[in-house]
C-alpha cells in the first residue's frame, strides 16, 4: 500500500502535491518523491521517511512546474528501504517517463527477465514499479507512430501493460511534453480516483490514491478510475479516457475498508466510514448471540481505525462506549513497521491506558484486525495492568490466514497468528479471555451495505483466493523466502529451493 498524487493544472503543483502526500501519509511512511515538468523537463525530489521531513523549502523551490506526480511508499512483498527504490521513478526512453506506482505486481520476476533478454531494457532495482515502469516506456514506443504520442496510442499502450502485467497497479506517470497518465489493473484491486477543479485557466484535475486527497485540496470528486481503464490528461487540461482492458471486473481489496484507508475517503463508491460502522453492526449481532460474552460492562476501541466498529458495537450492545486508551501521535503505524522487536517496542509508546476504565472491569476491546498478533498481545497485557477483570477481544475483521501479496506486508504465514490455529488458540496466544471474529460474510455485507452495487471483494488474506489466477505455492514460498533472506532469518527447510527475488515498491 503506498499513497499516489497527481496533477495538472494552471499554477505550480509543488504546494498541492506535497499537501496531497500529507493527506496520504498514513499509506506509506518510508519514503517520499515529487516530480513536476516544466514543459519538456523534469524536476525530482525524493528521500527515506515522512513527508514533512523529506522536503524543505529549498527543494520545493526547484520542484517548478504546473504538472506532477507524487508518492509516499510502503515497501512491499518484504522488501526493505533503499534509497535507489523510492519512487517516483524515471526512465528517459521514449520521451522521458516519470512513474508512481500502488500495488505489487505478482509477475515481476518473468517480466524483468524479458525486458532484459528479449527488449534489451535495463532495471537497476528489485523494485516491482521499475519493472512496470520499463513495460509501459516499451509499449508506448511501440504504439507511437512517427514518434507522434497521440491519445488512442497512448491508450494501445496501457491495453499492452494490462496483456503483460499481473497482479495489482494503480499509477500515476508524467510523460515528457505531453501530460499525465493514470490507470488502474484489470480487477481494480487498489484504489484510484479523479476530481476536477475549474480555474481561471481552466480545467485542472487532480489523481489520487483516495477521495480525501481531492476533496481538501479543493478538488470536486468526479469518479474513480474504473479497473483496466487508462485516463489522460494533456498539457491544455483535456481529459481523455478509454478501457483497455478486455474483461475488467471491479474487485477491490476489502482491507481498505478494514485498515487502510481514512474513514473520510469513499473508495469505489463505498463510504470508508460507513463500512466500519456497518462492520460494528455484523459484529454486534454475532457478540450480542454469544451467552459467554454477556458481562460485558464496557466497550473500548484500539485508536484510530476501529473507532466507528467499536461504537456502532457499543450502541448496538446497549453497552458504555469509552475511549480507554490514548494515543501518541507521534509514533508510527505498528503495522508497517519492519520486524517484530520494533514493533512490540512501539505499542506502548503508543498507546498508554486510562486506569480509570478498567479498573475491575469486564472490558470488550475492538481491534479493526489482528495480523501478527503481537499488538493485540501487548494490548491486553495493558488492560489486564490497568486493572479489567476480564479481557474479551472482538475483531471487525475474519482471521488473517494467507499471505496477502497485492501490495500489503503479511506475507509469511507463519507470521500470521492466526494461521494454523483454531479461535480459541488464538485467544490464549493473545491473551484474551474470549476472541471474536467477523465471519468474512458479515464482512462483504458491511462493505456492500456501503455501496450494493460492490458484487466481488479482493479477500485473499481471509480465505486464500487470489483473484487474478496466478498465485501458486512455489510463488508464495519465494515470497516468504525472499522476506526471511532480508531480515536475515533462516528459511524454512520446507522452502529451502533455489528461488527468485521477489520484491515490491508500491
Amino acid at each position: 500500500m503506498c499513497g499516489i498524487v497527481g496533477v495538472v493544472a494552471h499554477t505550480p503543483v509543488n504546494q498541492l502535491l506535497y499537501d496531497g502526500l500529507l493527506l496520504l501519509q498514513h499509506r506509506g511512511q518510508d519514503a517520499a518523491g515529487i516530480v513536476t515538468a516544466e514543459g519538456p523537463v523534469f524536476h525530482m525530489f525524493k528521500g527515506p521517511g515522512l513527508v514533512q521531513n523529506v522536503f524543505r523549502t529549498r527543494y520545493m523551490r526547484d520542484l517548478t512546474g504546473s504538472v506532477g506526480i507524487a508518492h509516499c511508499r510502503y515497501p512491499t512483498a518484504g522488501s526493505a528501504y533503499s534509497e535507489l527504490e523510492s519512487q517516483p521513478f524515471y526512465v528517459n526512453s521514449p520521451f522521458g517517463i516519470t512513474l508512481g506506482h500502488n500495488g505489487n505486481l505478482t509477475n515481476s520476476t518473468q517480466l524483468r527477465r524479458e525486458l532484459r533478454e528479449q527488449d534489451f531494457r535495463h532495471v537497476n532495482t528489485n523494485s516491482d514499479s521499475e519493472v512496470l515502469l520499463n513495460v509501459l516506456a516499451l509499449e508506448l514506443e511501440r504504439a507511437a507512430q512517427h514518434h507522434r504520442l497521440e491519445p488512442e496510442a497512448i491508450f494501445r499502450a496501457v491495453a499492452g501493460v494490462h496483456r503483460r502485467c499481473r497482479g495489482a497497479y494503480a499509477v500515476v506517470a508524467l510523460i515528457a511534453g505531453h501530460g499525465l497518465l493514470a490507470f488502474r489493473d484489470p480487477f481494480g484491486i487498489r484504489p484510484l480516483c479523479v476530481g476536477r477543479n475549474e480555474a481561471l485557466g481552466g480545467s485542472e484535475h487532480l489523481f489520487a490514491s483516495e477521495s480525501v486527497a481531492a476533496e481538501a485540496l479543493g478538488f470536486r470528486f468526479l469518479r474513480d478510475v474504473e479497473p483496466g481503464e487508462a485516463v489522460f490528461v494533456d498539457l491544455q487540461g483535456r481529459l481523455h479516457a478509454q478501457q483497455c482492458a478486455p474483461a475488467p471486473r471491479l474487485v477491490p481489496c476489502i482491507f481498505e475498508y478494514v485498515y487502510l484507508a481514512r474513514p473520510d475517503s469513499v473508495i469505489d463508491g463505498a463510504s470508508v466510514y460507513h463500512s466500519r460502522l456497518n462492520m460494528g453492526a455484523e459484529l454486534a449481532a454475532k457478540i450480542g448471540a454469544m451467552h459467554e460474552a454477556r458481562d460485558v460492562d464496557v466497550v473500548i476501541p484500539i485508536p484510530d481505525s476501529s473507532r466507528p466498529s467499536a461504537l456502532e458495537l457499543a450502541n448496538r450492545l446497549g453497552k458504555p462506549y469509552r475511549e480507554g486508551f490514548i494515543k501518541n501521535r507521534y509514533i508510527g503505524r505498528t503495522f508497517i513497521m519492519p520486524g517484530q522487536a520494533i514493533r512490540r517496542k512501539s505499542v506502548r509508546q503508543k498507546l498508554n491506558p486510562i486506569g480509570s476504565e478498567f479498573a475491575g472491569k469486564v472490558v470488550l476491546l475492538v481491534d479493526d484486525s489482528i495480523v501478527r498478533g503481537t499488538t493485540s498481545r501487548e494490548i491486553v497485557q495493558m488492560a489486564r495492568d490497568a486493572g479489567a477483570r476480564k479481557v474479551y477481544f472482538a475483531s471487525a475483521a475474519p482471521p488473517v490466514r494467507y499471505p496477502n501479496v497485492y501490495g500489503i506486508d503479511m506475507p509469511t504465514p507463519r507470521e500470521l497468528v492466526a494461521s494454523g490455529r483454531s479461535d480459541a488458540e488464538i485467544a490464549r496466544e493473545v491473551g484474551a479471555d474470549l476472541l471474536v471474529y467477523q465471519e468474512l460474510d458479515a464482512l462483504k455485507r458491511a462493505v456492500r451495505g456501503a455501496n450494493p452495487r460492490l458484487a466481488e471483494f479482493e479477500a485473499s488474506c481471509f480465505d486464500g483466493r487470489y483473484v487474478t489466477g496466478d498465485i501458486t505455492a512455489d510463488y508464495l514460498a519465494a515470497l516468504a523466502g525472499d522476506r526471511d533472506e532480508r531480515r536475515g532469518e533462516e528459511p524454512d527447510q520446507a522452502d529451502a529451493t533455489p528461488r527468485a527475488r521477489v520484491a515490491g515498491g508500491g
